[in-house]
């Protein structure tokens, strides 16, 4: 199983089935939301399940398939689209095995535009197996193609400027959304 969370009530319900689980369970933290994004989370004990995507921001225009730091790159693209009239739905997987392909499916009916965004270079990222799904099993649903927005296939460069050119930033998003509306 893999897990990427996005918000901190996430990271802490999440964790809580990964300890619960009796199988491996690789958990993914990104170091940037240490910095970057606050939230209560709940004292009580709780669980998120595994492969339940949520939805992050709500929209008919368009979807936006995301994990992890990704969630709120795509937030704040979204949002400034909205004063743009675009309504673009954010939506966080949570989980990437197993992932919530039936929601990635509804959404996806729903808009007939998507957006898969993510960290990993684009050659071999796992958006490439979100959008391969989505070609075979609602390709009648969408109007352009599946949009992809990752990295270039390099190494992930270590220093702060170099990563900020590489990991895929807010105007990145805001730009394939346009070409993904146009």
């Amino acid at each position: 199983k893999v897990v990427c969370p996005a918000t901190p009530e996430d990271a802490k319900g999440l964790l809580v089935t990964a300890i619960e689980d009796p199988n491996p369970v690789l958990y993914f933290e990104h170091k940037h939301l240490y910095r970057r994004i606050k939230g209560d989370v709940p004292e009580e004990r709780y669980t998120v399940p595994f492969g339940q995507a949520r939805v992050h921001r709500e929209g008919d225009d368009a979807v936006v398939v995301t994990w992890g730091a990704m969630v709120h790159t795509a937030t704040e693209a979204a949002d400034q689209l909205a004063g743009e009239g675009a309504e673009v739905e954010v939506l966080d997987l949570r989980t990437l095995i197993p992932w919530d392909k039936q929601k990635v499916l509804e959404s996806v009916r729903r808009t007939s535009k998507v957006l898969v965004l993510h960290e990993d270079t684009r050659t071999g990222g796992f958006g490439g197996q979100i959008a391969a799904t989505i070609d075979e099993e609602a390709f009648e649903d969408l109007d352009p193609p599946v949009m992809r927005v990752a990295p270039p296939d390099t190494p992930v460069p270590f220093s702060p400027p170099l990563e900020k050119a590489f990991i895929p930033q807010t105007e990145d998003v805001l730009t394939a959304l346009r070409d993904l509306a146009a």
